[in-house]
C-alpha cells in the first residue's frame, strides 16, 4: 500500500488498514513485493534476465531457468492470494463500518420524525384547539 494523500479525505477504516499495513514488516514487505511484481520495470527486468539467461548462460532446453521461473510463479502467485485476501478482509471491514454508520442514521432520522410528528400534533392541537 502506498503513503496516502493528505489531500483527500479517507474513511476511517482506510486510516485503520493503512496504520496497521505500517506497524507490520511482513505486511510491509509483502506490499514491496507485490508493488513491483505488479509493474512494467518488473515485466522488463523479467524480458532482459530471460533472454540473456537463453541466449547466454543455459543452452536449449532451459532446465534450469523453467525451474527458477516455476518457483518464482509459486511464489508470485502466493503474493497474489496474500493480496487478495488482504483486500477481501479490508472490504469487509469497511462493509461493516459503513452498515454501523447506515444503521445509527437511520435510528436518528427515526427518532428525528417521531419527534417532527409530535411536533406536528402539538401544532395541530394548539392551532385548531382539538
Amino acid at each position: 500500500m502506498t503513503m496516502l494523500d493528505p489531500r483527500v479525505m479517507h474513511h476511517p477504516v482506510v486510516l485503520e488498514q493503512f496504520a496497521k499495513r505500517q506497524a507490520d514488516i511482513q505486511l510491509r514487505v509483502a506490499d514491496k513485493i507485490t508493488g513491483f511484481a505488479g509493474s512494467m520495470q518488473f515485466v522488463y527486468l523479467h524480458a532482459v534476465v530471460f533472454a540473456a539467461w537463453m541466449l547466454f548462460i543455459e543452452k536449449s532446453p532451459w532446465p534450469t531457468l523453467t525451474l527458477i521461473v516455476s518457483l518464482e510463479a509459486i511464489f508470485l502467485s502466493t503474493f497474489v492470494m496474500i493480496g487478495q485476501n488482504r483486500q477481501a478482509s479490508f472490504q469487509q471491514q469497511k462493509a461493516d463500518n459503513d452498515y454501523s454508520n447506515v444503521d445509527k442514521l437511520l435510528e436518528q432520522n427515526t427518532e428525528l420524525t417521531h419527534r417532527v410528528h409530535e411536533l406536528t400534533k402539538d401544532l395541530h392541537q394548539h392551532v385548531l384547539g382539538s
